[in-house]
């Protein structure tokens, strides 16, 4: 079977098996090889993209890690939609395998609490290609810099769908790698959504090793940290562990400005890293060459002074160092943190926040 791709409003084919009677009254194709002219029958193209003008771009919204975002208008029926444009620097190498394994991943994904793929939307090239995506009314960091006070009923909800959505992901064999606040939005009927694949990755066992350099520095794991390459779901566990302490404390948990900085917090918050807590610790290159400070208590009960004790089991079990003793999204879920008083408040009756919706 022919190999298709896009390219500047064209289809190029890797195979020429096709006889010459295959070729009538089909578009224009050209080869990799040497640039030849010829056609292509219409059952071996997987799909049309629509056209960017047939959406009416409203404002910017957002920039994430592999794009900017706008709030458009389907000219179609009048939905408000999200478009997110791909971030296509070097147009030579072909279309971006970053892009393609998002738009892979957002294709196979559906659950309430995943932003929802619509389609992809493309331009007069390469340049010009968008994501089609469901749009969210706001997002978790922007309410956080307005000084948003969630009650802990409002941060059950939120950290429940969360952990739902990570769920999904992590049954799914795909780890986000980029968890934080701005890639949390909330709808106005108080569903949590997790946005921004552009860092995603299928993993399998054995894992295959991958970037350290993954995941907004506040939220990034000490195995990144660390430099360790065996990345696995719980990269992501404990940056929703970081979240829920963000939003405890309406404010981040950790921000520090450098690595070294970051790990310093994690040491001042959790204490030291030991080959006893954290197995092959000593081994990852970082401890190997960085005499980490000495630092023997956990100060999580001081810094949550007012959370339950099962909100402390819960932020402790997710901020952990070994992430092979981290909490999944499972054991989160079935924390008795979520049924105890007050009880998580149903998404359909949390604050909409009309004033700081994303339509300026």
């Amino acid at each position: 079977m022919a190999t298709v791709c896009l390219h500047h409003n064209h289809l190029k084919v890797s195979d020429s098996t096709m006889s010459d009677n295959q070729f009538q009254n089909v578009p224009v194709l050209h080869r990799f090889d040497n640039n030849e002219t010829f056609f292509i029958p219409q059952n071996h193209l997987l799909g049309q993209c629509r056209h960017v003008g047939e959406f009416e771009k409203l404002n910017q919204i957002g920039q994430g890690t592999y794009g900017i975002v706008y709030r458009a208008r389907d000219m179609k029926n009048g939905k408000i939609l999200a478009l997110k444009r791909m971030r296509i620097e070097k147009l030579k190498d072909g279309f971006p395998i970053s892009s393609i394994r998002e738009i892979n991943l957002l294709r196979s994904l559906k659950h309430p609490n995943i932003v929802e793929f619509k389609d992809v939307a493309v331009g007069k090239g390469l340049d010009n290609v968008f994501l089609v995506m469901e749009y969210c009314e706001q997002d978790l960091a922007t309410l956080i810099d307005y000084k948003i006070h969630f009650t802990e009923s409002q941060i059950k909800c939120i950290m429940q769908q969360l952990f739902s959505g990570l769920r999904h992901l992590h049954k799914n064999y795909i780890v986000h790698r980029d968890l934080k606040v701005s890639n949390l939005l909330l709808t106005d009927k108080g569903q949590l959504k997790i946005a921004d694949f552009g860092l995603a990755r299928r993993y399998g066992f054995p894992s295959e090793p991958m970037s350290p350099y993954v995941v907004t520095l506040w939220y990034r794991a000490p195995e990144l940290l660390f430099q360790s390459t065996n990345q696995s779901t719980a990269i992501d566990t404990w940056a929703a562990g970081c979240i829920f302490g963000e939003l405890l404390l309406q404010k981040p948990l950790l921000p520090g400005r450098t690595e070294m900085q970051q790990i310093d917090l994690i040491i001042e918050l959790i204490g030291t890293p030991t080959d006893k807590i954290w197995v092959g610790f000593s081994k990852t290159p970082i401890a190997q060459s960085y005499n980490v400070k000495k630092q023997p208590f956990n100060n999580i009960s001081h810094v949550f002074a007012g959370v339950s004790n099962a909100g402390i089991r819960l932020l402790n079990m997710l901020l952990i160092y070994d992430p092979h003793k981290r909490a999944t999204a499972e054991d989160c879920l079935q924390s008795s943190y979520f049924k105890e008083s007050p009880l998580p408040c149903d998404p359909k009756v949390m604050p909409s926040f009309p004033q700081h919706r994303n339509s300026r």
